[in-house]
């Protein structure tokens, strides 16, 4: 893996829209394909929101997201940083699609939707810090 990108902001929702502009700058440089990055988009969404809801709660903290390009084959690895609750969002049950929205509990169904797109998706909790990757193919 190599050409890493960082960006270290506070864990806000207000933030979430300066790091998708900042990992698309980076998913330009590579000539990412448009159906990615829109996939990429919505999973930064979901996942840097859940951290700014969740990791430092009541608190806010900082969160680090990390560009980086793998070559063989060509993907882009993007992972969340933060050092708030220790929390595994891979864990949870996934949704039961098969229910009608009335009749599904509430919640979960972003992180389903991020490990439906992405072709990788890891957690894992060392040294204080809780790290999330997702893994795009482009």
């Amino acid at each position: 893996m190599n050409r890493i990108a960082e960006l270290t902001v506070e864990a806000t929702v207000e933030n979430i829209d300066i790091v998708t502009d900042f990992v698309n700058a980076e998913l330009e440089k590579l000539d990412c394909p448009m159906k990615a990055q829109v996939q990429i988009d919505i999973a930064i969404d979901e996942l840097f929101g859940n951290i700014a809801h969740y990791a430092y709660n009541p608190e806010v903290g900082p969160a680090t997201v990390l560009v980086e390009v793998d070559d063989d084959p060509l993907a882009v690895v993007v992972t969340f940083i933060d050092n708030g609750v220790p929390y595994d969002p891979l864990v949870a049950e996934d949704p039961d699609t098969t229910l009608s929205a009335e009749d599904r509990p509430i919640g979960g169904l972003g992180v389903f939707l991020v490990k439906q797109t992405m072709d990788d998706v890891s957690y894992e909790y060392k040294d204080g810090q809780n790290i999330l990757s997702i893994k795009k193919h482009m």
